[in-house]
């Protein structure tokens, strides 16, 4: 059994599409997308340099398209697709809940609505390593900070007022150290809630088809195949945590054989390792031999 992982924000690196301009239709889907992007997304993956691409709202739909070419260019097909956070939006694509189009739009709009979010309040995350676990929680839900990711056991981020991660950092119990991220504000918290209702109204606009694959959902690893369903978890997962160790989960209980991590890979593929230590990996870094240009 094959998974494609989507790879999601903190992935992107500047001349990340070079890699993918020779994939049969490129420069014409990226004209379309830049178009309903309202973002040049050529020069964005080509020229632009890690600080303007590190912007959510060039990051997003940028990781979008990356990761839709390189699917063109896969010489295997998925049997289950998982994305994460806005890897969703491609791994719907990919399973064909949405349009590549619809994808691409979707994650500019995303990406537009959760920098403003993020500019209203002084808000960030916070990797926590190591230390007592459950000392460490009690304390945050104090000091009203929100576990925002859990990408495999142990391996938590924190999100929430930056006062208060400042505090958590300046006394973490139980031994543990606490790793500031470099993030425009408190993705999957309530810090995100002014960007759900206009993402809502876009996702309620589009007509989903059921998926060709299931998709492995983020927020408890339930595979769903319901195209509604999906895109309205979509919009719950801008304020919920991301659950990819419940994914991965999910991945290893149906046997998966091969995991495929679109590009730009390899942040998803390490974490496969861990999770699935028997699965073939490939992380897709170039064209494979024997694609059509």
């Amino acid at each position: 059994m094959n998974a494609f992982l989507v790879p999601g924000q903190g992935s992107q690196t500047p001349g990340q599409l070079l890699p993918w301009l020779a994939v049969r239709g490129a420069e014409h889907s990226l004209a379309r997308w830049s178009e309903v992007a309202g973002l040049d997304l050529l020069q964005a993956g080509t020229t632009e340099p890690a600080e303007v691409i590190r912007d959510t709202a060039v990051a997003q739909p940028l990781l979008t398209a990356t990761a839709l070419l390189s699917a063109r260019a896969c010489t295997v097909e998925p049997d289950v697709v998982c994305g994460h956070s806005i890897g969703e939006l491609g791994a719907l694509a990919v399973a064909g809940v949405i349009t590549e189009e619809d994808a691409v739009a979707l994650a500019a709009a995303r990406g537009r609505l959760m920098a403003a979010a993020a500019a209203a309040a002084p808000t960030g995350m916070a990797a926590l390593l190591g230390g007592d676990e459950s000392a460490v929680l009690a304390r945050a839900d104090e000091l009203g900070l929100e576990v925002a990711t859990v990408n495999v056991a142990g391996q938590l981020v924190l999100g929430g007022p930056v006062d208060a991660l400042d505090a958590l950092a300046a006394d973490a119990p139980g031994g543990a150290r606490v790793r500031r991220l470099e993030t425009a504000g408190a993705f999957h918290t309530v810090a995100m809630a002014p960007a759900v209702p206009g993402f809502a109204a876009l996702v309620a606009d589009l007509a989903p088809r059921p998926a060709r694959v299931p998709v492995v959902a983020n927020a408890d690893g339930a595979v769903v195949t319901d195209g509604r369903e999906l895109l309205d978890r979509l919009v719950a997962q801008l304020t919920g945590p991301v659950r990819f160790d419940r994914c991965l989960a999910t991945l290893a209980e149906r046997g998966v054989a091969r995991v495929v991590e679109l590009a730009p890979a390899g942040t998803l593929t390490a974490l496969a390792k861990r999770a699935l230590p028997t699965a073939e990996l490939l992380p897709l870094k170039e064209i494979p031999v024997g694609v059509p240009a």
